[in-house]
């Protein structure tokens, strides 16, 4: 995968995490939509490592990295009307210990097919990709 150097699409690795037809998402503080776990690469990180910072930093829970499976990559392009182009980077993970939210992360929340209003653009893609597939309610 091409990191984001500041050229082209900026990205995110994003976790996907699926529970009784829910699907786990977070809310920073100061901001109204709720968006997929995770974050940006810092310099010479590989996903599985951005993945794996990032959740415990937002989460305080251990991803397996060895359990990491690409879900899907999700982008936004040029003249959308509510969004700047951005590239998501979703993968499904198995993890260990509690989903506890760091200071940065207002609110979690476990959203169904019809919250999907209250999303980004991007996330809204992978939303609509968990419906299609069954994993969503």
């Amino acid at each position: 995968m091409a990191e984001d150097k500041g050229v082209g699409v900026p990205e995110k690795v994003a976790w996907i995490l699926v529970r009784d037809h829910r699907v786990l998402v977070t809310r920073s503080h100061g901001r109204d939509r709720f968006y997929f776990p995770g974050g940006h690469r810092e310099a010479g990180e590989s996903d599985r490592d951005t993945l794996v910072r990032e959740i415990d930093e937002e989460l305080r829970t251990a991803i397996d990295p060895d359990s990491m499976v690409h879900f899907g990559t999700f982008e936004i392009g040029e003249g959308h009307p509510d969004h700047d182009p951005f590239r998501m980077i979703c993968y499904v993970a198995d993890h260990r210990g509690e989903l506890t939210p760091s200071r940065e992360i207002a609110e979690k929340a476990w959203f169904r097919y019809a919250d999907r209003h209250r999303v980004s653009a991007v996330d809204g893609l992978v939303l609509d990709a968990l419906h299609r597939s069954g994993w969503l309610a």
